[in-house]
């Protein structure tokens, strides 16, 4: 087993922006990704499957709704607390993020936002601690970049309602204690419904065959006249804007956690080239060598400018949801073109799993599409800057 040299890369010093705290939140997670997760994560990635004995640290290290408000068991930390924990999750697999990401602004953060004072109390608590997993039911096999065309339901039926339908591609949904399921009522309106394990009709089959996210838990949600109490709808917030709120949070998670792996990525590059000898020297000592990593460190750089400004926003409730947009998408493609030339760097070491590259490479292909394509999250500046919807 390796150790876990890595060393963070902060070429313009943005320590000097952060508080004594997000160094604090930033370094406890990650001595605990040292410690808990890069050990083992190679194994769980090569068996395709999700790791849940770290489930209760990432619960312990904040990992699950860390700005959520202590009266509900979260940490109360601020917004760029919450990305950092991301970086440093993703620094270690973007698989192991979107659970954290998913915990945190997919669940926790509607029923925090959108639930009633009941709903917040009976969950949130045991979401913070990982003692309860929830997953997110958006995306339908028919419909992904276009969720307002759903076509899972739900009808009053008197006393409960009874929900139909399928959602596909769908994290922690093998093992999730609850689902915030997005579906549409006898008038057309979307609304999100709290559906527990164990309700009859309900079921959450496992998506196999994957060469991304390997050390993710990837499901369907099936509905089969699932019959859901009432006062399981989240009631202060429904239309397409519910789901959306929560899609700026996690998407702003990603742009963090998309830093994470690049600067892995960086490092182990670095290191190697280092190291390796060729026609009598490093191969960090020559101009095709060094044009990679000084691209590499300079992309990084850009990247942690734009995410730091824009947490400075989201703690001032200024962000908007196009400049997330911008984020997400600039820092995911930055991490999966460094991903790309730190896999040459190594050469065919670059494609084993002593290195942590191909396995980022190949994760980044499914945090490029999810929770908004690359070219969607392009459109939503496009659309911002222009005042025009090109989608229709």
């Amino acid at each position: 087993m390796k150790p876990d040299l890595f060393q963070a890369p902060d070429y313009y010093n943005l320590d000097d922006l952060l508080t004594e705290e997000h160094k604090l939140v930033r370094d406890s997670a990650r001595a605990w990704v040292k410690r808990e997760v890069s050990p083992i994560i190679e194994e769980y990635a090569q068996k395709a499957e999700f790791p849940k004995q770290i489930i209760k640290g990432l619960g312990e290290i904040g990992g699950f709704g860390p700005y959520i408000p202590v009266e509900y068991g979260g940490a109360g930390l601020d917004q760029i607390s919450y990305g950092l924990i991301m970086q440093e999750i993703e620094r270690g697999d973007s698989g192991v993020r979107s659970t954290s990401s998913v915990q945190s602004s997919l669940v926790m953060y509607p029923i925090w936002k959108y639930g009633n004072e009941e709903q917040r109390m009976k969950y949130l608590p045991k979401l913070a601690t990982g003692e309860f997993m929830g997953c997110f039911g958006l995306t339908e096999p028919n419909y992904g970049s276009d969720p307002g065309s759903m076509i899972t339901n739900f009808k009053d039926m008197g006393d409960h309602y009874v929900l139909n339908g399928a959602k596909m591609w769908i994290s922690n949904a093998p093992f999730a204690d609850i689902a915030i399921v997005w579906a549409k009522n006898e008038e057309g309106r979307i609304h999100g419904l709290i559906v527990e394990r164990g309700m009859e009709g309900f079921t959450t089959p496992e998506t196999h065959n994957k060469w991304s996210l390997r050390a993710s838990s990837t499901g369907e949600l099936i509905f089969d006249n699932v019959k859901v109490p009432k006062e399981n709808l989240l009631p202060n917030k429904s239309g397409l804007g519910a789901p959306l709120g929560c899609l700026d949070s996690a998407r702003y998670g990603i742009a963090w956690g998309a830093i994470g792996a690049a600067m892995d990525c960086y490092d182990t590059a670095l290191r190697y080239a280092k190291e390796r000898i060729q026609f009598d020297k490093p191969i960090a000592g020559t101009q095709l060598q060094q044009k990679k990593l000084a691209e590499m460190i300079t992309e990084i750089t850009k990247a942690q400018l734009l995410t730091w400004r824009l947490g400075v926003l989201r703690n001032e409730g200024r962000a908007t949801t196009a400049q997330i947009s911008m984020a997400k998408r600039n820092n995911v493609d930055m991490a999966i073109h460094i991903a790309r030339e730190a896999r040459q760097m190594l050469g065919g070491m670059g494609i084993t799993g002593e290195y942590s590259i191909m396995r980022h490479m190949m994760n980044l292909e499914s945090v490029i599409t999810y929770e908004g394509t690359h070219d969607i999250h392009l459109l939503i500046t496009g659309m911002d800057i222009t005042g025009i919807s090109a989608f229709k």
